[in-house]
């Protein structure tokens, strides 16, 4: 469902103008006087103190501070449509007396959608030269497609639609961006510019749809992959480049909203440098959202055939150039478009991105009552914690293998169920260092943050090795159930041969007996919280990745 949102697809993520990221660091005295004892002080004064074995702070050992906010979650949802059921007489009346209507509009969008596609069959047969722009008498060719494009948007219910501006000239606006709320855009976009857009590669395969962007000259991309992002720049650098390119068009948005806000931009359309057309598409409705949000294409199309008529509005905003008198790095040039756009369709920012739509979907998946409330502007959470969408979409999965309630919050017993912990005083204190809120529970957020405040701390991968080395008394590059026993027992005392092996299963990835330091770190990576197992062993052993980095 996600894939077929946009035909666009995001680049690089653009950092949120409006948001800072809320970590607050201590800095520690340059000296500390528990560095400079032994082994046996420290445990000795440890066990004076009431510590009863573990450090003040489990994650001090790579330098990491447990004093991080977590910002309050967000009631926003950016993808939601607000009538996603048929509800009222009115609205059942109208759909009965354009039930007649509605099977000649399927039959003139079935008729227009056939002989648009052979058209532009004939259009690219024969051309191998795709590098270059298309010829035109195969452009001429390609106009009868676009008067079908026009057809299609008339049996969707869009008779006329309402424009004010007009597009600047190619030469002067070779990148045009818009915001995206259906697919009605990049219909109403072919038929009105012909635009060479950017697109998932898995647009290619679909039926009809990857024959006529074919024709557009379309920039594929990968969304995940950093080198397919740097081709498709690359790409529009080069066709902006040329006049005799067409318009490149993005919706930098990445996916499509419900129009009542703007969420992040990505960067594609801004890193040429290049002046860009902002265009704005309003959809007013009353009884009606025609947003592509958390509704089936199906049914969206249904509800559009069983219209007296849709209305839209297209807006075509003054050109933003880049400064001239100063660099300016393509960031903030979408932070500049992205606040005029916005004010024009008189509506706030958020930092929510093609990631929260990932996560509302893997939440669907899972059966999630309230699919919205793990949603994390992942705008934010991508430039404040460097971590990607799809480590979000694991630690998701992690956590609702915990069982959140209907609110979307874990309790400790559950919590305590998935790492494969009983309680003790560390697995407390685990689990107090994300419930920054202190009520006993934790949300998806918490967890997201404060797994990710661990795992992109510079020392991380340092205190895996560390710790997998110490573990490995025999030297034999894996860990026996003993010698994991043997290291967790200053953290968690008293395990029993359950309790044990069921930690020793967790980080035995491959299921082979043995943890192998790919398995051990492997796990770490899914669980990093479960590294605060290791800190009171490497703080009995007189070892901290934090007191080295100066040896480093």
């Amino acid at each position: 469902m996600a894939e077929h949102h946009s035909l666009s697809t995001p680049l690089l993520s653009v950092p949120p103008s409006d948001h800072q990221p809320h970590l607050v660091i201590n800095v520690p005295d340059p000296i500390d006087s528990t560095a400079l004892q032994s082994p046996s002080t420290r445990l000795h004064i440890q066990q004076n103190s009431g510590s009863d074995n573990n450090p003040p702070n489990l994650f001090e050992f790579i330098g990491a501070h447990d004093d991080f906010e977590v910002p309050s979650p967000s009631t926003i949802d950016p993808f939601r449509n607000h009538t996603p059921n048929i509800v009222g007489v009115y609205e059942w009346v109208k759909i009965v007396i354009c039930m007649p209507i509605a099977l000649i509009r399927l039959v003139l969008f079935g008729l227009c959608l056939v002989v648009g596609y052979v058209v532009t069959q004939l259009a690219l047969h024969g051309w191998k030269d795709k590098e270059n722009p298309m010829p035109k008498w195969r452009c001429r060719l390609m106009w009868v497609t676009r008067i079908c494009a026009r057809l299609i948007l008339f049996s969707f219910g869009y008779h006329w639609i309402k424009r004010r501006g007009k597009p600047a000239p190619r030469e002067i606006a070779p990148i045009v961006v818009s915001n995206h709320v259906s697919y009605v855009e990049p219909i109403f976009f072919f038929y009105e510019l012909f635009p060479t857009i950017v697109a998932s590669e898995a647009h290619d395969s679909m039926p009809f749809v990857g024959t006529i962007i074919r024709a557009m000259q379309v920039i594929y991309v990968d969304r995940f992959s950093r080198s397919s992002r740097k081709r498709a720049v690359n790409e529009i650098k080069r066709k902006a480049s040329c006049n005799r390119f067409p318009r490149v068009l993005l919706f930098p948005e990445g996916t499509t909203t419900n129009g009542r806000l703007l969420i992040s931009f990505q960067l594609g359309a801004f890193i040429p440098g290049y002046p860009v057309q902002p265009v704005i598409v309003r959809y007013p409705h009353v009884h009606f959202d025609q947003s592509w949000g958390h509704i089936t294409i199906a049914k969206l199309m249904f509800r559009m055939f069983t219209q007296f008529h849709n209305f839209m509005e297209v807006e075509y905003l003054p050109l933003v150039s880049p400064h001239e008198n100063r660099k300016e790095n393509a960031i903030h040039f979408a932070q500049r478009t992205s606040r005029v756009i916005a004010s024009a369709l008189n509506v706030v920012q958020t930092s929510h991105s093609y990631g929260d739509f990932m996560l509302f979907a893997k939440a669907s998946e899972l059966k999630q009552e309230n699919p919205s409330q793990f949603m994390v502007e992942m705008a934010w959470v991508e430039s404040s914690f460097h971590i990607k969408t799809l480590e979000a979409l694991d630690f998701l999965e992690t956590f609702i293998s915990m069982n959140p309630d209907p609110s979307g919050h874990v309790e400790f017993h559950n919590f305590l169920r998935v790492l494969r912990l009983k309680p003790c005083a560390l697995s407390e204190k685990i689990f107090g260092f994300i419930d920054v809120e202190k009520i006993d529970k934790i949300t998806f957020k918490q967890f997201l943050l404060g797994s990710a405040h661990i795992l992109k701390h510079p020392l991380f991968k340092r205190a895996c090795d560390l710790a997998f080395t110490e573990c490995d008394i025999d030297g034999k590059n894996c860990i026996l159930k003993q010698e994991l026993r043997d290291a967790v027992t200053h953290a968690v005392p008293h395990m029993n041969e359950d309790e044990i092996s069921g930690l020793h299963s967790l980080f035995d990835v491959d299921g082979d007996g043995r943890i192998s330091k790919d398995d051990f770190v492997t796990c770490l990576r899914r669980h990093p919280l479960l590294i605060a197992l290791f800190s009171p062993w490497l703080w009995y052993k007189g070892l901290s990745i934090a007191d080295h980095r100066l040896v480093e």
